[in-house]
């Protein structure tokens, strides 16, 4: 069945066009990721979806009666503790369960039997009602979504009294509860910690109701979504697979549309020669031919009737990041040793211990309020330890990226604000700046007016020309969109310098993140692998060393093993057979590559074989 029909929609701003003639259909039971670049109109389509705006032209159908469930401006429970504004989702129920208490009292007088049997039968109805409802699981459903986002802390707080993040959690925790047939999620995990996001993931797999969101998070859209909308240009495409399928999917179609326009293009200009061979020779005759006149003209109107294909955008405008350290740090870049943070009576950490060293990719994580914020703080020396020392290395050049970049200033423009840390000319500021998507008036632009996106990109501009040589990052990918999160990891894979990053992104994570301290209960623990590996084995270091201090637990590092090192002799020959395989298939796509970020990544996939091929090299020489 159908719950939503979008047939021809268009939508302005400001004489700025949004989009035009969008249409597609949304079925029922459908989790459905909406994606695009920052800008492209996702959130405006989301609203419109939502009855929250109208359509400046075509029309949207809903199915009959459907409750829609959006997370927009949360309303100011001014009197409600976090508690009771969950409630609200059953406000349904909560009326039956007051009328089902009056009417117990009620009983408990005396009564004409008439009287009293009328009320037994009122009471009846209404507790059937009530149980098919799930009127008994209330608390339960409230306590587990509770638990799964992490905000059970907040639930005897005045929901006024909370700041903007903990409410975008409450509004989210409030949405599942109500279960509306349709959910619209626009970036639902931006506020979340890893564990709630992971929790959020396995929560909507299950949904049983039709979702639409937004999100950049690639591993949650993975685990989620099963279709794809992707919105480009003002139009919209539908992809009926997860994200990596689309991923691959919208590749495939972009080389094969360029494929089918570079032919058309072939044929265009044969016939163009035809037509200029036959008009050359139908002059050069004599008399003129007139019969060689009709050929050229009939196959100029064949030309005419020919539907051009547009140039497929396979190079779409990205911004151009480029970090480098002109100057190297010492060995030891960061060290932390026995430090302890309380604010009032509650202890944050004790007793964390941590090195960080020159080209590390470091990455620090855990729960919401555990104390990641506040151990960069402590490096950069915005706040002090209790106990313990932190020391920053030699020659250390810190260039740090805030996810609250830029919430202090208010009517500066975004020219003055790059230059303000960069020396340069306004011509060259306008091209660095052109480099990261602002162009023209752009740069004019009051920064309080900028999206969380933009200022992301705009302190990016600001660190690439600076000279720095560790970048301390507190969860970069925030606000960007998926190209953008690419283009940064690229540039972060080739900076020669280190790297430290608070993150909640687990793709990001896994690729360029290769130790881990991990927070939790007021203890680091650290791993010397990526976040997959790191997650696995926290259970067991937990529960193998339960009372062990941070200290022994640094000694002790969780390292992953290579799949080589037990190799046999007969193993290694046939994985290095594999390898030679897959280079020479590599090898050959490459050649006949048509795209060229497609064949830079290849390059890159070349590169890692070619260097596992090596490493295996080595240990047969071990063997042998």
């Amino acid at each position: 069945m159908i719950v939503c029909s979008v047939n021809h929609i268009a939508k302005s701003f400001g004489g700025n066009i949004i989009f035009e003639d969008l249409s597609f259909e949304v079925h029922e039971g459908n989790r459905v990721g909406l994606v695009g670049r920052n800008g492209c109109g996702k959130t405006t389509l989301l609203k419109l979806l939502a009855n929250q705006e109208t359509v400046d032209g075509g029309v949207i159908h809903w199915k009959k009666g459907l409750k829609i469930g959006y997370l927009a401006q949360i309303p100011d429970y001014k009197d409600l503790t976090v508690k009771e504004v969950l409630k609200t989702a059953f406000d349904q129920l909560v009326e039956t369960e007051t009328k089902l208490q009056q009417i117990e009292v009620e009983m408990g007088q005396e009564l004409t039997p008439t009287h009293l049997q009328r009320l037994m039968d009122q009471y009846g109805k209404l507790q059937d009602d009530f149980i098919l409802n799930g009127g008994y699981e209330m608390d339960a459903q409230m306590d587990r979504v509770s638990h799964g986002l992490n905000i059970i802390e907040l639930l005897d707080k005045p929901f006024s009294l909370l700041s903007g993040g903990e409410k975008t959690k409450v509004g989210l925790a409030l949405s599942l509860l109500k279960k509306p047939e349709l959910l619209l999620l626009d970036e639902p995990t931006n506020h979340l910690d890893l564990m709630a996001i992971e929790w959020l993931g396995t929560f909507l797999k299950e949904y049983t109701g039709t979702i639409i969101l937004i999100s950049h998070d690639r591993y949650f859209l993975d685990e989620v979504v099963t279709k794809v909308l992707d919105m480009e240009d003002g139009e919209i495409e539908l992809y009926h697979t997860n994200f990596s399928g689309f991923v691959k999917e919208k590749e495939e179609r972009l080389l094969r549309e360029f494929q089918e326009y570079q032919e058309q293009q072939r044929k265009i200009k044969k016939m163009k020669e035809a037509i200029k061979r036959l008009r050359d020779w139908a002059n050069r005759a004599n008399p003129p031919s007139a019969a060689l006149h009709k050929r050229a003209t009939n196959m100029q109107r064949a030309l005419d009737r020919i539907e051009k294909l547009d140039r497929p955008k396979l190079d779409v405008k990205k911004m151009a990041i480029d970090f480098e350290a002109n100057d190297r740090s010492g060995k030891d870049v960061i060290k932390l040793e026995d430090v302890s943070k309380s604010f009032g009576n509650r202890t944050l950490f004790e007793k964390v211990n941590m090195l960080v060293q020159y080209k590390d990719r470091t990455a620090i994580v855990g729960e919401n309020g555990t104390g990641k914020s506040t151990l960069l703080k402590m490096i950069l020396g915005e706040c002090e330890s209790d106990q313990g020392f932190v020391k920053v290395g030699s020659n250390v050049k810190i260039g740090y990226l805030s996810q609250h970049v830029f919430h202090t200033i208010g009517d500066e423009r975004v020219i003055d604000v790059f230059r303000s840390e960069v020396s340069v000319n306004e011509g060259e500021a306008r091209h660095i700046l052109a480099r990261f998507l602002f162009y023209g008036s752009a740069v004019f632009r009051k920064v309080n007016q900028l999206s969380g996106g933009e200022r992301m990109r705009l302190r990016l501009a600001q660190l690439m020309y600076q000279d720095i040589n560790i970048l301390i990052l507190d969860e970069p990918t925030n606000h960007l969109d998926i190209d953008s999160c690419e283009v940064l990891e690229e540039a972060l894979e080739q900076f020669n310098g280190t790297i430290l990053a608070v993150s909640h992104d687990r793709y990001f994570l896994n690729k360029l993140f290769n130790k881990v301290y991990w927070l939790q209960d007021g203890t680091v623990y650290f791993f010397d692998g990526n976040y997959d590996w790191a997650k696995s084995k926290l259970s067991a270091v937990k529960v193998d060393h339960p009372i062990r201090t941070e200290k022994a637990l640094l000694k002790k590092v969780e390292k992953p093993q290579t799949a080589a090192v037990s190799l046999t002799l007969a193993d290694i020959e046939q994985k290095i057979e594999e390898l030679e395989a897959q280079i020479h298939l590599l090898k050959q796509r490459m050649e006949t590559g048509l795209d060229l970020e497609m064949l830079q990544k290849q390059f890159t996939e070349l590169e890692r074989l070619e260097t596992e091929r090596e490493q295996l090299y080595k240990q047969l020489d071990d063997v042998v």
